[in-house]
């Protein structure tokens, strides 16, 4: 856009007071084209809807605010044009770098919102389709993506208002070796982060625990310093992504089956029932239709207690879900205790059998 043409077009408009009617024309021209050019996007908006594309929505959605940005920069610094006109003042001499550093703002912000609007409508379409979106690397790309155009469009922004780009690089090599003795915890959790975004141990939603530390709960935020996980009791749990470089991590959402470790024990008196007791309980494990018993099933005599005989039970359920694994284990060993007393046998409680010596002979009892 000519802006020395069209300032020239209006100068010749009205008489010494001219200026103040065409800076009042100026801005009545950009809000009449930000009028427009909001119909305009709301009926393409309108059109978009009806496809099965999320870009074209994203870019729509992304462009609106920005393109008012850029609208509005390219109006008032037209404006300050005309204002120059009448004016020596040094404030004027800024408006060409200023006018050029709102279009790169405008830009940036554009392509910043296109960048966090398509990542959730990436999300959202898996979602819809039934496909399993990894959320935690959609967020790590898309934050990379946001970091490498802020970089960029600072750069420019610098190299804009005439400062040189190769003596902000050098200074920026040195400062950067002063900042990083300073600030070497938050470069270790930026890095620390970003190997949990690489090496991907838990993604947001994920159950985690650490057996190294006090650690467990649900991971709800994964940043590049810290990573937010609800505990159980409902309490957020700041940590830094540092930590996890240097303690074991275990992730029980990502377990295949569940397992049941129970031991049991009878009485004594029920010795000559306990074969035939441990033979239905293993043929009712394999029968049951929440156990897996292509898993390592187990059901074993293994030992003599001092108040009862012990057998144990291992197996694995086919749900994960924490509460679905209860009512499984639950109906186990609720069809156990049946089978014992089907076979008049009773489970064993810590019993003590007190023996009371006979007299020695020729001696009389007290």
């Amino acid at each position: 856009m000519d802006f020395e043409k069209i300032l020239k077009q209006l100068t010749n408009f009205g008489g010494d007071e001219a200026w103040v009617y065409q800076v009042f024309i100026v801005v009545f021209c950009v809000l009449l084209a930000n009028f427009i050019l909001m119909r305009v996007l709301t009926r393409i908006g309108k059109r978009f809807e009806k496809t099965q594309n999320a870009w074209d929505d994203a870019f729509l959605q992304a462009l609106r605010k920005p393109l008012r940005l850029l609208v509005w920069v390219v109006g008032l610094s037209l404006a300050a044009q005309i204002a120059k006109g009448v004016s020596d003042a040094v404030i004027f001499s800024t408006i060409a770098p200023l006018r050029d550093v709102g279009v790169i703002a405008a830009v940036t912000w554009f392509l910043i919102r296109f960048i966090k609007v398509a990542e959730k409508n990436i999300l959202d379409a898996g979602r819809t389709a039934g496909k399993e979106v990894d959320k935690t690397t959609a967020d790590a790309i898309s934050r990379l993506l946001r970091i490498s155009v802020l970089i960029t469009s600072a750069l420019v922004a610098i190299q804009t208002l005439g400062f040189s780009i190769s003596g902000v690089l050098a200074f920026g090599g040195i400062g950067g070796i002063a900042i990083g003795f300073a600030a070497k915890d938050l470069l270790s959790n930026f890095f620390g982060g970003l190997m949990i975004f690489l090496d991907r141990p838990f993604s947001v939603g994920d159950w985690i625990r650490s057996p190294d530390r006090n650690i467990e709960g649900t991971v709800e935020a994964i940043g590049w310093r810290l990573t937010r996980i609800r505990t159980f009791n409902k309490r957020p749990l700041y940590i830094p992504n540092s930590v996890f470089a240097s303690v074991a991590v275990e992730n029980p959402s990502r377990m295949s089956h569940r397992r049941i470790k129970e031991t049991i024990g009878i009485r004594y008196d029920d010795v000559d029932k306990l074969e035939d007791i441990v033979t239905d309980i293993k043929t009712m494990l394999q029968n049951h239709p929440d156990i897996d018993s292509s898993q390592t099933l187990m059901v074993n005599f293994n030992s003599y207690a001092p108040s009862s005989l012990d057998f144990f039970i291992y197996t694995f359920t086919k749900t994960t879900v924490w509460t679905e694994f209860h009512d499984v284990k639950q109906d186990v060993l609720l069809k156990i205790n049946a089978i014992i007393s089907g076979y008049g046998a009773e489970i064993a409680f810590p019993t003590s059998t007190i023996h009371i010596a006979d007299p020695v002979p020729g001696q009389k009892a007290d």
